[in-house]
């Protein structure tokens, strides 16, 4: 089993220091949040809160993660890092692209790239993207990303995206693994067709397993269940050698740990040396014991 640390939300001057303590006590990846904005007025709903409420996020500093990523991994030497997840519809793909091409050189392929749609027309509206044919163009734009990432000459004809054939420079040493968020089953088909895993947010042991039939089921269907398939996922199992026991069995191959009980919200007391200690904590009874 490998182990990710999940910040949520923090301080953004803890970020260098964190994974410095993260990869010290022994965790494998540190994965960042993602949001471009916060609305003033929305009719959208949070999908991974049952109440639907989005008001423990208005005012929560989000960095962009490839901006952070390289400010972290310049302080590590074994550390991943990954997006959970990044809402990657919202953007234009030539562009996240260069960006994650960068990431990747700068990194030296130390960095697993979550994708997801975005669940806010809101984010849609104010990037001046259509929110019909999200789905789509979410699609679309995986493909651009693995044809730009090869270095060679490539273009594209989809329905949402056209462009001649261009060539990124440089561009890693090893293919971006892209794992897809989501728990819908349009989400849950695009991680069995077009991803090399899926992320689960939250979800009680038993939803993963039926999310994860499902995907197994669609990947023998897709033809690509030979290709390796990650699975990571948060959720009260993550927190006990028990729990991460019934995890593996369910096919979890990377479990996401966020401390949320100390910050659910409103003004965030966390300290630095409170954070590493919790996170040094978990480890010592959790990763070093399975």
């Amino acid at each position: 089993m490998k182990f990710a640390y999940h910040a949520t939300m923090c301080n953004p001057a803890f970020y260098p220091a964190l994974a410095k303590a993260a990869e010290a006590a022994g965790y494998d990846t540190f994965t960042l949040p993602d949001s471009i904005l916060y609305p003033q007025h929305a009719d959208s709903k949070y999908p991974y809160n049952a109440d639907g409420s989005r008001e423990f996020l208005d005012g929560v500093p989000f960095l962009d993660p490839f901006c952070a990523i390289p400010w972290m991994a310049a302080g590590t030497t074994r550390l991943k890092f990954s997006t959970s997840v990044m809402k990657l519809a919202i953007r234009n793909p030539v562009l996240t692209a260069k960006a994650l091409t960068s990431i990747q050189v700068m990194t030296g392929n130390r960095f697993i790239f979550g994708v997801g749609i975005s669940p806010w027309r809101e984010d849609f509206e104010a990037c001046d993207v259509p929110w019909e044919g999200r789905g789509k163009r979410m699609d679309e734009m995986i493909a651009i990303l693995r044809g730009l990432e090869t270095g060679e000459y490539f273009g594209f004809q989809g329905e949402h995206f056209r462009f001649e054939p261009v060539k990124l420079c440089p561009v890693p040493t090893q293919p971006t693994r892209i794992l897809v968020g989501g728990h819908s089953d349009a989400a849950l088909k695009r991680a069995a067709r077009l991803g090399d895993g899926w992320i689960s947010a939250g979800s009680s042991l038993e939803q993963i397993r039926e999310m994860t039939a499902k995907m197994k089921a669609w990947r023998k269907e897709f033809g690509r269940d030979h290709l390796p398939f990650e699975i990571q996922a948060m959720g009260p199992d993550a927190y006990t050698p028990e729990g991460i026991e019934r995890l593996a069995g369910s096919g979890v191959s990377e479990v996401l740990v966020a401390f949320r009980d100390a910050y659910a919200g409103g003004a965030d007391t966390r300290t630095l040396p409170g954070m590493i200690a919790e996170m040094n904590q978990y480890a010592e009874n959790v990763i070093h014991k399975v």
